[in-house]
């Protein structure tokens, strides 16, 4: 592709796009520093998307901000998961800790946190997380709103998509473009939730979608030979799109990787640095073979553009195997005494680790190579294309054999190289000078870096040069010697007026001086405001908008049924018209529909307006640009009142429509939630997220009967752009020749415990894995009533119509007063294979 430099207007507007590296541990900000990042994100002991990550710590924050801002390295702290109710107090007291600390922005998940840090500070950058899953220029309005300045990207955008973003909004958009990626949209990705009780949404992904899974294709197995992974994606990497990128508008190119090692930081962050700075430059970046198998060497389960190109479904999941494995090395030709025979497409030599690989990841080979031979004769070292033997010191002949895969999964000496990148301070601010004075007056230093401008008089005075006047190479020989510090000297202007001259001790003092006042100014870091009191403020102020919650919070939370001046309601969401038709003659009149097929809502509407009934429709849970028609087919249809399932939602709906927001708004706590409200929000789900401890600390501070709580569903584990039914039961790249499968077949995925997770297709063409085992929320039904919640929700999925009345018909009961909660789970406890389960509102804190 011809590579340009951006024009000079477009130069006047924008600066060159950051290069943002990753750092889990000490050693990781060292790589980023000396390998050319311009910025770092870190996260600390608590309240971050990576909590398995070593992190950092609260108390050693300003000493790591002066480091990094020294070296002239930004300081991103990821606070980015989801917080409850009961956590704001603690949370408040961190994140004004933090505040104070002065890092140059904060990444941001919860939108009542970021309520909460600009109640603190008006003045600290926000950063919106990619865990808000925003895909359109639409929903960064309300991220604005919320005092954002930059919005993180879903990794599901193309660079088509994210031009049309960028023309529509004038926020700074960053991109992830290399690293591992999530199958599932990150912030709805609720599996790790729904099987283990630990949140992706809260730093604790158990990256189930890296475990095998069968196809169940319309009852029976489906035979895809070795394809297992059927979720497990191959890693980013678009060193080589980074020209199209920068012409689209992008402000920061991000690497992803807080789990990954030192040498990993170090790699990717010259290799980004290399591809920024030649796109900027206008000229186009050659990647040497050796320069992209380090990439694959520091990690790599097989590289792709992710979605940057648009979908292709047929290349970005092979679904062979999870692991990171590194550069492909080649096939097994040959086995004979102790060695093996490949042609080999990598380079390779002693020392070097392999793995063998026949077909199943849990059952590989592998040792070090003890050495090479080549055409008959002992090797230092093979290049990719020639035939080579490989002997090894240790190994398990019974498990390799002649067709296996061989992969290069160590390389010791790359390794060393890349270590030695950052053991030693190399990376240097550079720094520009203008020494200036007369005779009789002191020698005045001033030292620039772009940012700071520091002035430094000489102790002692200029006087009249008798044989030795100070020269321009005099003076940037000894101004420049800043070996001890991190600067060094770039251009020297000299403003002398006439011969003088100054003792070389006098000189180097001066410079010394200069040199640690710059070191001071850059090391402090932004002075914020932090206002104390935040918490209370933002809550007490709730007191004129939602009269009577600030009574509610002092009152016993369970005496309050008797204020309760409505019953409860029970919605029922259906998902065929044949549901639809059965719930409406059973007497059920609010009704919530989420067809795959958004067409039949101009059948479904007016059969619910028939019955009497109100009914919301639900668009699809993301929007992207281009897909305003199906929120004008959804608004054609009349429906009473339309789910939000995310923040574009809310931009197109608010004021045209009734709005229930839907749990993919993630409100998790008070103060998203009454921010949700406050823009016309008629109630609310809260998060899939909480248990019942966790909701009823929700539920004490917010207007219970706008709360509506799912007591029956299968939750929505994985909701992905990907699409398994293109990619397994087709040869189709995209929608557009894949033949629609997902029209034609009922399809599920085994896990390794049998459970089978049904399959279903919106009309994006995005795909949702359902939890195989129903939930229910029985036993906590006459809480809530007791609290006075006034919403109940019922989904329905695969039910056929007499099943699903049995469903909603015990519901029905259960919130009357007819049926006992604990009654009603042993009844459905019994009447599945694998039962049901509480999900997380039945989770221990």
């Amino acid at each position: 592709m011809p590579v340009s430099a951006p024009p000079s207007s477009t130069r006047a507007r924008r600066r060159r796009p950051e290069v943002l590296a990753p750092a889990g541990d000490s050693d990781c900000i060292r790589a980023a520093i000396e390998n050319g990042a311009d910025a770092v994100y870190f996260g600390l002991d608590r309240h971050n998307a990576r909590i398995r990550a070593a992190n950092f710590t609260l108390e050693g924050l300003p000493d790591l901000l002066s480091y990094l801002h020294l070296r002239g390295v930004k300081a991103y702290v990821a606070f980015n998961t989801l917080i409850f109710s009961d956590e704001l107090d603690e949370v408040e007291r961190t994140l004004e800790q933090i505040v104070a600390a002065g890092p140059d922005a904060l990444i941001l998940q919860d939108l009542g946190v970021a309520r909460l840090v600009r109640a603190i500070s008006p003045d600290i950058p926000l950063h919106a997380s990619t865990q808000t899953t925003t895909t359109s220029a639409e929903a960064m309005v309300a991220l604005r709103e919320l005092g954002f300045s930059r919005v993180i990207l879903a990794r599901e955008l193309s660079v088509k998509e994210i031009r049309r973003i960028a023309a529509a909004t004038s926020m700074a958009l960053e991109v992830f473009v290399h690293g591992a990626l999530c199958v599932a949209y990150s912030g709805q990705c609720l599996t790790s939730e729904a099987l283990g009780g630990r949140s992706a949404n809260r730093g604790a992904c158990a990256q189930a979608c890296r475990l095998p899974y069968d196809l169940v294709v319309d009852g029976a197995p489906r035979d895809l030979g070795d394809r297992q992974y059927l979720l497990s994606p191959l890693d980013l990497a678009a060193y080589d799109l980074i020209p199209e990128l920068v012409d689209a508008g992008v402000s920061c190119f991000k690497i992803e990787g807080r789990l990954k090692t030192p040498e990993y930081v170090a790699a990717t962050s010259r290799a980004y640095r290399k591809a920024v700075d030649e796109a900027w430059a206008g000229r186009a970046a050659r990647w040497a073979p050796d320069e992209v198998l380090e990439l694959q060497q520091v990690f790599t389960r097989g590289f792709s553009h992710g979605f940057l190109d648009g979908a292709d479904h047929q290349s970005l999941i092979p679904a062979l195997s999870p692991k990171k494995r590194g550069p492909f090395l080649g096939r097994v030709s040959a086995i004979a005494d102790g060695r093996v025979r490949l042609r080999i497409e990598s380079p390779v030599k002693p020392g070097d680790g392999v793995s063998f690989d026949y077909g199943s990841p849990d059952d590989e080979a592998g040792g070090r190579v003890y050495g090479v031979r080549q055409a008959g004769r002992r090797s230092e070292a093979a290049e990719a294309g020639g035939e080579v033997e490989l002997t090894f010191g240790e190994m398990d002949w019974s498990r390799v054999h002649v067709g296996d895969r061989v992969w290069k999964t160590s390389d010791p000496a790359m390794e060393k190289r890349l270590r030695a990148s950052f053991g030693k301070t190399v990376r240097r601010v550079p720094v520009d000078a203008i020494a200036s004075g007369r005779s009789g007056a002191p020698l005045l230093l001033e030292f620039t870096d772009g940012e700071h401008r520091i002035e430094c008089p000489s102790e002692t005075p200029l006087a009249e040069a008798r044989n030795r006047p100070l020269t321009p190479e005099f003076l940037r020989e000894h101004l420049g010697r800043l070996g001890a510090t991190p600067f060094e000297l770039r251009d020297l202007e000299v403003r002398l007026e006439g011969a003088v001259m100054l003792p070389v001790s006098a000189l180097n003092e001066v410079r010394r001086r200069a040199a640690e006042e710059l070191e001071r100014v850059r090391k402090a870091s932004v002075r914020y405001a932090v206002s104390r009191g935040a918490l209370g403020r933002l809550r007490d102020a709730v007191e004129g908008s939602w009269g009577g919650l600030q009574s509610a919070r002092r009152t016993p939370a369970r005496t309050e049924v008797c204020a309760t001046k409505t019953p409860a309601q029970l919605v029922v969401l259906c998902r065929s018209l044949d549901q639809l038709r059965a719930v409406l003659g059973d007497g059920f009149r609010e009704i919530e529909l989420d067809f795959e097929d958004m067409k039949r809502y101009r059948e479904a509407v007016p059969m619910a307006h028939d019955a009497g009934a109100r009914v919301a429709l639900a668009p699809p849970r993301i929007h992207k640009p281009g897909e305003d028609g199906l929120l004008k087919l959804v608004e054609s249809c009349a429906p009473d009142a339309v789910l939000v399932r995310n923040l574009a939602h809310l931009a197109c709906f608010a004021g045209r429509l009734e709005t229930i927001g839907d749990f993919s708004l993630n409100a998790a706590n008070d103060l998203t939630a009454l921010w949700l409200l406050d823009r016309g929000l008629s109630r609310f789900t809260a998060s899939y997220d909480l248990n019942v401890a966790q909701m009823e600390a929700l539920l004490d501070l917010v207007p219970k009967d706008r709360v509506e709580i799912v007591i029956h569903q299968r939750m929505p584990m994985f909701h992905l752009e990907h699409c398994v039914f293109a990619a397994a039961l087709s040869k189709g790249r995209d929608s557009t020749d894949c033949g629609r499968p997902c029209d034609l077949h009922q399809v599920s995925l085994r896990d390794r415990t049998g459970r089978e997770h049904p399959l279903k297709a919106d009309v994006g063409c995005r795909n949702t894995v359902y939890n195989g085992v129903p939930q229910s929320a029985s036993p906590y039904v006459r809480g809530f009533l007791e609290r006075g919640v006034g919403w109940f929700r019922v989904e329905l999925m695969l039910e056929p119509p007499e099943a699903a009345l049995r469903i909603v018909r015990a519901y029905r009961d259960l919130i009357d007063g007819r049926l006992d909660g604990g009654r009603l789970w042993r009844e459905l406890n019994s009447s599945n294979v694998f039962g049901v389960t509480r999900g997380p509102l039945g989770m221990e804190v």
